[in-house]
């Protein structure tokens, strides 16, 4: 089995522990109120994504996201969170480097022996979601389910419905499709940013995600027998059904999202398998991007 298996699979464990300790680190996480910014890399930026959504969904205040090398430079923000895995992500030191002293910084990451523990004002370590792979599966998804449920918005029924995402069987149907698109409305949207991300590192996979309102405006054009539209979340009224008649498959979430998004990692595994390549050892990828001066 590979790293990347190993890892998606003990996702249930790593979200109850992720849970338990929020309360614990309360005063590093954004308060009630807060005017808040949350940024990453990859896979963090789509985590962030959907906790900013999440957030400011909830009346918690005013939350953006952004990818860390396109921060607003002079927009006033309360605090800053960065997810960062790996700690050494060059434009997420950057960042923080740049904040100091003007803005309240917090970082979540996985190794708590890396440059952001002397960059943030803040930091939460979960080292018991890191990761051998590459490929981002636990960390990611253990970090945003902190975030949910310092927010008052997780419940033991996604962890449930994790485990019966790892446990039932995906359709041959759909391993054997040649195009994937991923939806989402709300905070689900950063999490089909990131299926269609898992799809793509892990198994070269042409694929696409948009707000489920936008899919209409122009990527259904490509759907048809061989493909797949799979919605994380609640779909637009009739939205199934037009897929259905373009001969494409349909995918409804019928899980907690965040679970839909394990299924989702596991297709990528199941799809890396079929066509012959390693998921642990994506193509031109490394664990951390750090960038050298010229």
């Amino acid at each position: 089995m590979s790293h990347v298996e190993n890892e998606l699979n003990s996702q249930p464990e790593c979200w109850t522990r992720a849970a338990d300790i929020a309360a614990d680190h309360g005063a590093a996480l954004p308060a009630a109120g807060e005017r808040v910014a949350v940024v990453g890399c990859g896979t963090s930026l789509f985590m962030a994504q959907a906790a900013a959504a999440l957030r400011e969904g909830a009346g918690q205040g005013e939350t953006d996201a952004f990818a860390a090398s396109e921060f607003p430079e002079g927009r006033t923000y309360d605090r800053v969170v960065a997810l960062t895995r790996s700690g050494t992500t060059t434009e997420v030191l950057d960042l923080l480097g740049r904040l100091r002293g003007t803005t309240r910084t917090t970082a979540i990451t996985a190794d708590p022996h890396t440059p952001v523990m002397g960059a943030a004002d803040d930091v939460v370590v979960l080292d018991f979601a890191d990761e051998r792979s590459v490929v981002q599966t636990r960390f990611a998804t253990t970090a945003l389910t902190l975030l949910r449920a310092h927010a008052g918005l997780h419940t033991d029924a996604a962890v449930a419905d994790a485990r019966t995402a790892l446990a039932d069987p995906l359709p041959q149907e759909l391993v054997d499709c040649t195009q994937f698109t991923f939806l989402g409305r709300g905070w689900t949207v950063g999490l089909a940013n990131e299926a269609g991300l898992k799809m793509r590192e892990a198994a070269l996979a042409w694929t696409e995600a948009y707000p489920a309102m936008e899919y209409r405006h122009g990527p259904i054009s490509i759907t048809t027998h061989g493909t797949a539209t799979w919605m994380l979340g609640d779909a637009p009224d009739g939205l199934a059904e037009q897929v259905r008649a373009t001969g494409g498959l349909w995918i409804a979430g019928g899980l907690d999202p965040l679970a839909e998004l394990v299924r989702a990692q596991r297709l990528a595994v199941a799809v890396a398998t079929s066509r012959g390549l390693d998921p642990d050892s994506p193509r031109h990828l490394t664990r951390s991007v750090i960038l050298t001066s010229p």
